[in-house]
């Protein structure tokens, strides 16, 4: 599975944003996918992921501002973004794995290249 990030950009404090991620492969549907990201100096950490049924789990601080979605017929994972703040200012990265979803890193195999995101205040 190849994916390809895209999405990113400069907001403001308050603003929206999508992410996509397109993934290659006939497979996609049977894939559980995250969205991570990275700030510089961090760790990378799970922003939302979305099961190969569609159920979905989130980061607290994210919670109500950020909603994960997916299109199988488009091979697509989206990551609607509203509400940014600053400190969601990263590199957000997609992750797919064929073992369902996990909060750590280590759960996925496949990683996009990342997209940055800036929020400024």
């Amino acid at each position: 599975v190849q994916l390809q990030a895209s999405g990113g950009g400069l907001v403001q404090a308050g603003g929206s944003l999508r992410l996509s991620c397109a993934a290659s492969g006939r497979t996609f549907s049977s894939y559980a996918m995250g969205w991570f990201r990275q700030a510089p100096g961090k760790q990378r950490e799970l922003v939302a992921a979305i099961t190969s049924g569609g159920s979905t789990n989130y980061a607290d601080s994210v919670k109500g501002r950020f909603t994960i979605s997916r299109d199988n017929a488009k091979n697509t994972v989206y990551l609607q973004m509203s509400t940014l703040k600053p400190e969601n200012t990263a590199v957000y990265y997609c992750a797919a794995s064929p073992r369902g979803t996990s909060i750590f890193v280590v759960g996925y195999d496949y990683w996009g290249q990342g997209t940055q995101v800036t929020v400024s205040s």
